[in-house]
């Protein structure tokens, strides 16, 4: 950036109380590729921390149907990491991951509501609302995905995060049914 680029940010956030600019690690995305490759380090790891997270959830779930939807939303998220394995591949970059604080914090949130429920309908309804954070998160990340894949011209890599969303959108859905379905009735009987 320009110094005189610079300044004029200066001047625009002094200009706003409270609100400061922030300099840019040494090795700060520079580019939308780089924050691109940044971003899909991101959500590899948020996907294989979820890996390992749902057969915790499932095991807590007292439901059946929610035990099935987050026994097959396991299987879709390993076919997810394998996905971001492909665009890691595509992009000629090394799969690797970088801790997502965003998704740590979520599924600390959901230990603790594990913790703070007896283990019963009231549980599989903290379960889905901590389930459903996290969807949210991953709906919202590979629609960025998406779109900066678009525009980088990635195409191929475009298609696999579309395929991603959809599946993410999915989940959400299959979560509400069962919330609306049966958890949540019962849960507010209990």
């Amino acid at each position: 950036m320009k110094n005189n680029e610079r300044q004029k940010n200066t001047d625009s956030a002094t200009k706003h109380k409270n609100t400061a600019v922030v300099e840019a690690n040494k090795d700060a995305a520079s580019n939308l590729k780089e924050l691109f490759i940044d971003a899909l380090k991101d959500i590899y790891w948020a996907e294989q921390a979820l890996v390992k997270a749902l057969p915790k959830m499932a095991a807590n779930a007292s439901s059946p149907k929610l035990q099935s939807s987050i026994s097959d939303h396991h299987a879709m998220t390993e076919n997810q990491v394998v996905r971001l394995e492909q665009i890691f591949k595509l992009l000629n970059e090394k799969a690797e991951g970088k801790k997502c604080e965003a998704l740590a914090g979520l599924l600390k949130e959901g230990d603790n509501m594990l913790e703070e429920t007896a283990y019963g309908p009231v549980r599989d309804a903290a379960i889905i609302a901590a389930s459903q954070k996290i969807e949210h998160y991953e709906i919202a990340t590979y629609g960025t995905l998406f779109t900066f894949a678009k525009v980088l011209g990635e195409n191929d890599a475009a298609k696999l995060l579309q395929q991603t969303l959809a599946e993410e959108a999915e989940a959400d859905k299959i979560l509400t049914d069962v919330a609306t379905g049966c958890v949540n009735m019962d849960a507010s009987q209990s």
